[in-house]
């Protein structure tokens, strides 16, 4: 595994002229940031070797470099799932690569439903801890020596710096911004009234099939890591109902003006 990991990174290192100095997962319907980015290179995710390939509506499927506030990112325009197919370590893959590449801090966003009662659609949600129901560890296996050791601490998986921060740019741009636990399921389906009572009972916030590996494999690096979901659905009880893809999108849609203003924000602020 990590000789396929230098040989993705060698290869991306030769396409491209700057180091990175953090790290931006997009999640879904989320890509509206790189409209923000002064872009210097787009690689495809299928041109890079080893790569996983996105399959999900929205998910573009490209590794960009550029210039957000003056700061180097390299941009996950897509990202990957369990739920597509892919082993844990496939859907973490980039991460590792990233992280060889030079990224000091990564920032995940995603798309999730609220299972607090006090949030409303198209709030963001500061991730601030998480709870795995995944049914698979990225970190299972042989463990990756180079990158970190075999029982990574978990204490804090979110810098609390960055939640600070995070949380005080949204009150000074008047955003509804929230902090709260994410609970992590495999999907694609999305969960029964039963199971959203569930996830409320053992102390979840908002419900949604991504972010989490990737946190552990940054935390397994000492990678400092910042999350943020945004609210797409009401799951709390009493308050379910149908939803479609539509109505997920027109949520997103309302909300990433604001979520794109505190990562941009946030990330200007990073020393």
């Amino acid at each position: 595994m990590f000789e396929r990991i230098k040989e993705a990174t060698e290869f991306i290192q030769k396409r491209v002229s700057q180091t990175p100095d953090f790290g931006i997962i997009l999640g879904t319907g989320l890509g509206g940031l790189v409209n923000e980015l002064e872009i210097s290179e787009e690689i495809p995710y299928e041109e890079i070797p080893h790569f996983p390939v996105s399959t999900v509506i929205s998910h573009h499927g490209k590794l960009i470099f550029g210039k957000l506030e003056g700061r180097k990112v390299v941009v996950m325009q897509g990202r990957f799932h369990y739920y597509e197919g892919y082993s844990m370590k496939e859907v973490t893959f980039p991460v590792r690569v990233m992280k060889l590449l030079g990224i000091e801090k990564l920032f995940i966003s995603n798309a999730a439903g609220a299972l607090n009662p006090a949030y409303q659609i198209s709030d963001l949600m500061v991730i601030n801890d998480h709870i795995n129901l995944m049914p698979e560890n990225p970190l299972t296996g042989q463990n990756l020596d180079q990158f970190g050791g075999r029982f990574p601490d978990m204490s804090e998986p979110y810098e609390l710096g960055m939640i600070e921060q995070a949380m005080r740019i949204g009150e000074e741009l008047n955003i509804s911004i929230h902090q709260g636990v994410y609970s992590a399921v495999p999907g694609p389906n999305l969960e029964t009234k039963a199971e959203y009572r569930y996830l409320r009972i053992i102390g979840a916030d908002a419900v949604g099939m991504s972010t989490v590996p990737e946190n552990i494999v940054a935390r397994h690096m000492d990678l400092p890591c910042f999350a943020i979901s945004v609210i797409t659905d009401i799951c709390s009880e009493g308050n379910v109902k149908k939803i479609s893809i539509d109505e997920i999108f027109a949520a997103i849609n309302k909300a990433e003006p604001n979520l794109s203003n505190i990562i941009r924000k946030l990330i200007k602020e990073q020393k």
